[in-house]
């Protein structure tokens, strides 16, 4: 795949830093350790921590207590393995043309997709495996003097493409599947052995990422914990199903459960029992791997970082949650798909129970972390990125940065192939079926209901010049016309 003119991508991070590279503060010679944890499609508001009052995150809302949590964090795609590569890689998926989740239609494989095989658009072809030439944050890390462990969902490619192919020592459960095949033991993973019948998947990777912090000694460590869960199929064990259909009948909602969106309709209460149960499994994982910090005396080096792949599950397939007041979910290119909680605890650095409006995005981990970590940034790989340890300081960054995304893609979900720019309190949207744009001022408009398109030329025509030039810049595929479309 083509490579960017990295000057360009240098002279631009550059800008937005405000200061040269800083210096992790540490405890004597020690470096900086590192739990990523990846939700997979846990929506904005599915944490009690950003609003919930349904669903119970006790050990999440402990760790937004202990550390910054980001009000304006995004996905960098409204679906799971592009936002999952831009983490490891630093780049945009459209950079990569990794901008769909692995396994979706091409070309000319879309006729196998029935909903999508008349729609007026082909999408745009993708790369179905994150490239083995891009050096991810695990291997820099590795190359760092760290130990890496990965444990979870992986979805960045086959056999020759897995964890241990791109810089983790030990893989428990990532491989090519973007959903389990069962959530209770036997599991039919082929990189994670069967626990007793019944086991429950998040448990037991909860306790292989213990384990692994029970015996990692003396050396600095990337810990990946990355989460099958909430994403369907929709599974839980049956004592938590039950306590929250009991909660569930003492909801009071005023107004419908659910509205139209576009062909779909999407939820706006939340009170689906299994999600709930899944959202509380997923918290009482976290809650082990952040006892395993304590009870070995890690706690105090050790960044934790929690974030969701995209946004939450609202048009389809259930529609288990509610993004209100973000419009749409997961597949969609409005808020409520690519608007994610992220909390980020920096020991000594970071302010407890502090809050961040500034925008930031998932490329952004990569040279955050090697900031963090106190060793050297590489530019020329993560080029899409802005470190925003700054943030976490409690200093400030410029806040004209633009951010982009572009997704030439049908969502499972009802979101149709589109593009978007989002700088300071504006977002525009480009719809490719019909060339369709729109503009919303966040700010004033976070669920995007008051389309400005049609009165601020101006500001229409210029974000749209920028997201071109960046399209332009990143060598962005588009979908092309479906000469089997529906007339």
């Amino acid at each position: 795949m083509q490579r960017r003119d990295f000057m360009k991508a240098v002279a631009l991070g550059s800008a937005f830093c405000a200061k040269p590279m800083w210096a992790t503060e540490q405890r004597g010679e020690e470096k900086m350790n590192f739990v990523f944890i990846l939700a997979d499609d846990a929506g904005w508001r599915d944490l009690g921590c950003y609003g919930s009052e349904f669903y119970e995150t006790p050990h999440i809302d402990r760790l937004a207590r202990e550390g910054m949590r980001f009000t304006q964090a995004y996905a960098a795609a409204p679906v799971c393995s592009p936002t999952r590569a831009s983490i490891m890689t630093g780049k945009y998926p459209a950079r990569m043309a990794t901008t769909d989740w692995f396994g979706a239609p091409q070309p000319d494989t879309v006729h196998r997709f029935g909903g999508m095989r008349h729609k007026p658009l082909l999408p745009a072809p993708y790369e179905e495996q994150m490239p083995l030439d891009e050096v991810t944050i695990a291997e820099a890390l590795l190359d760092g003097g760290y130990r890496t462990f990965f444990a979870g969902k992986w979805h960045l490619g086959g056999e020759g493409h897995f964890p241990e192919d791109q810089g983790f020592e030990i893989n428990k459960g990532g491989y090519h599947r973007g959903s389990p095949h069962s959530y209770f033991a036997p599991y039919q993973n082929p990189k994670l052995e069967d626990g007793p019948d019944g086991e429950y998947l998040p448990e037991r990777l909860a306790r292989e990422c213990a384990d692994f912090i029970d015996g990692v000694d003396d050396d600095p460590f990337l810990l990946f914990f990355s989460f099958y869960l909430p994403h369907t199929p929709l599974r839980a064990p049956e004592h938590l199903v039950e306590k929250y259909e009991e909660k569930a009948r003492q909801v009071q909602h005023d107004g419908p459960e659910f509205i139209p969106e576009g062909e779909r309709e999407a939820r706006q209460v939340q009170n689906h029992a299994v999600y709930a149960a899944m959202i509380e499994a997923m918290d009482t994982a976290v809650g082990t791997v952040l006892d395993a910090l304590e009870r070995q005396g890690l706690a105090d080096n050790t960044a934790v970082i929690f974030m969701s792949d995209n946004g939450g599950l609202s048009t389809s397939e259930g529609s288990p949650t509610s993004n209100v007041p973000l419009r749409a979910g997961k597949g969609w290119l409005y808020e409520g798909g690519i608007r994610v909680p992220m909390i980020v605890k920096w020991p000594g650095v970071a302010a407890p129970g502090s809050e961040c409006d500034h925008p930031v995005t998932s490329t952004d981990f990569y040279p955050t972390m090697l900031e963090m970590a106190g060793l050297e940034k590489r530019p020329e790989q993560h080029c899409d990125a802005v470190s925003f340890a700054p943030l976490l300081r409690g200093e400030s960054l410029p806040d004209n940065r633009p951010l982009f995304w572009h997704y030439p893609h049908y969502g499972n979900q009802g979101g149709a192939p589109g593009a978007v720019i989002r700088q300071g309190p504006w977002k525009l949207i480009k719809f490719y079926e019909d060339n369709r744009v729109e503009l919303y001022n966040l700010d004033d408009d976070i669920g995007e209901q008051n389309n400005l398109a049609p009165t601020m030329p101006e500001k229409r025509d210029a974000l749209l010049a920028m997201l071109q030039e960046w399209q332009r810049e990143v060598n962005a595929r588009f979908p092309t016309p479906n000469p089997d479309a529906a007339s």
